[in-house]
């Protein structure tokens, strides 16, 4: 997503919670240094007083991806403990596009309690569902097609279909 979004000149802010992290590691091999250098600006997810957590500071939208299940309820009920869950609130607060890539399943009833309400208060619940009427010969053409389905709901002009992800 950030290596797309860079070749679209869009500036990007970055979060990444301590669990996030250890997922980027382990499907990437990227530790938190090469992660932050993809993005314009990196925070700290503690530094609640960062400038993404007020309204003031305008952004066109705001992915969370993956979004755990933990961001989700977090996001739901308005619960904003660290910087990632107040920017996504202040995302919704300032009626700006705030999409979820919610990626653990199955679901329960709690998630999808939690994916309505979101919802319901403007957002986008987008799991990183697998396309295969493209005919994809390799994985990385899966997450591609699924970052381009992404950066178009943004907003964001289409741009070359050739780039390749991580």
């Amino acid at each position: 997503m950030l290596q797309r979004l860079r070749l679209a000149n869009c500036e990007t802010h970055l979060v990444v919670s301590p669990a996030g992290l250890l997922n980027i590691h382990h499907e990437t091999g990227l530790d938190r240094r090469g992660v932050e250098a993809l993005a314009n600006q990196a925070y700290n997810p503690a530094d609640i007083g960062a400038a993404i957590a007020s309204g003031s500071f305008e952004t066109a939208a705001m992915v969370v991806v993956p979004c755990s299940v933990k961001t989700l309820a977090a996001v739901a009920h308005g619960f904003c403990d660290n910087l990632l869950s107040r920017a996504a609130d202040v995302t919704l607060k300032e009626r700006r596009r705030l999409v979820l890539m919610v990626r653990e399943t199955p679901f329960n009833l709690a998630h999808l309690r939690n994916m309505t309400a979101v919802t319901e208060m403007g957002g986008v619940i987008f799991p990183p569902l697998p396309a295969f009427y493209h005919r994809p010969q390799s994985i990385q053409e899966l997450v591609d097609e699924t970052v381009e389905r992404v950066v178009s709901l943004l907003g964001v002009k289409a741009g070359p279909r050739q780039w390749v992800g991580l």
